[in-house]
């Protein structure tokens, strides 16, 4: 990242409507593209190379590990199991110190909330406020918030697994639903990146696009930039995510299980942080 201090001359995007719409139904084989098989394979279905070389270690992977994905995606369209759906929308907005205001018009006429952002203690005493236009230059932003979720069915199937004793299906399909999960961020990201017209500073290759190789970032609830869990409320309300079944539960996690929540930001300076 840059050491420079955020600018606020970038042009501002205009996106291609205000407020929240629902994707009621996303194909599996759409957000497929976007699943980051090393975090599966690798991380949650625990094939580790175990001293092969890397290419030998694809060539293993291929043999093994593919087949076992295109099995679980046959048996998910086949039996409906994951159920790809997502809300999205643009709203106006505008930052004042840590808080980034929301609005229901255009104009500003109408705050919609607030979210509250810790700031670095040390370094370049970054919050994600920062990355939009401040209030004291009359100036609006636009910011993107999103929703997704594989639904409820996806978690009751693989815990079905577990409580049959079929642990490795267990492992194979409760892997596939939190990767699938996160692929569909990636998904509907990209949809967001196109629609405010600059998708084409994507890296060319998906796999550097799914490690962040693209203009801006998306913030998700739980991570030191915006550690405030609750503060998903408002993203919920925002874009009604009730119409695709999610909702806040106890200790602020979403339900259904496999959902993630996202403040999408488009500034070019926009990186990952620590605080």
């Amino acid at each position: 990242m840059s050491e420079e201090p955020v600018r606020h001359d970038n042009a501002v995007p205009v996106p291609p409507f205000w407020g929240a719409r629902c994707i009621e139904h996303v194909p599996l084989r759409a957000v497929l593209p976007y699943l980051n098989r090393t975090a599966l394979y690798k991380f949650q279905w625990g094939l580790k190379p175990g001293g092969r070389e890397p290419e030998a270690y694809r060539a293993w992977l291929r043999r093994v590990a593919d087949p076992v994905l295109n099995r679980l995606v046959a048996e998910s369209e086949g039996g409906d199991i994951l159920r790809p759906q997502a809300v999205y929308g643009y709203f106006p907005c505008q930052s004042e110190g840590e808080a980034l205001i929301v609005y229901d018009d255009p104009e500003g006429r109408v705050e919609r909330g607030r979210f509250l952002f810790p700031r670095q203690r040390r370094g370049r005493r970054l919050c994600i406020a920062d990355f939009f236009r401040p209030r004291a230059s009359g100036e609006m932003d636009v910011v993107a918030f999103q929703v997704v979720t594989v639904g409820q069915r996806a978690a009751d199937h693989a815990r079905a697994l577990f409580e049959a004793d079929r642990y490795q299906d267990y492992l194979y399909w409760h892997g596939l639903n939190v990767e699938a999960t996160e692929a569909l961020a990636e998904y509907v990201h990209r949809l967001i990146r196109a629609e405010l017209g600059f998708a084409a500073e994507d890296a060319r290759d998906l796999k550097a696009v799914i490690k962040g190789g693209y203009r801006g970032a998306r913030y998700s609830f739980g991570y030191p930039a915006c550690p405030d869990l609750h503060q998903q409320v408002l993203i919920l309300e925002l874009l009604d995510a009730a119409r695709i079944g999610v909702r806040l539960g106890e200790e602020d996690q979403l339900w259904p299980e496999e959902s993630t929540s996202a403040i999408v930001v488009h500034h070019p300076q926009a990186r990952y942080f620590t605080v």
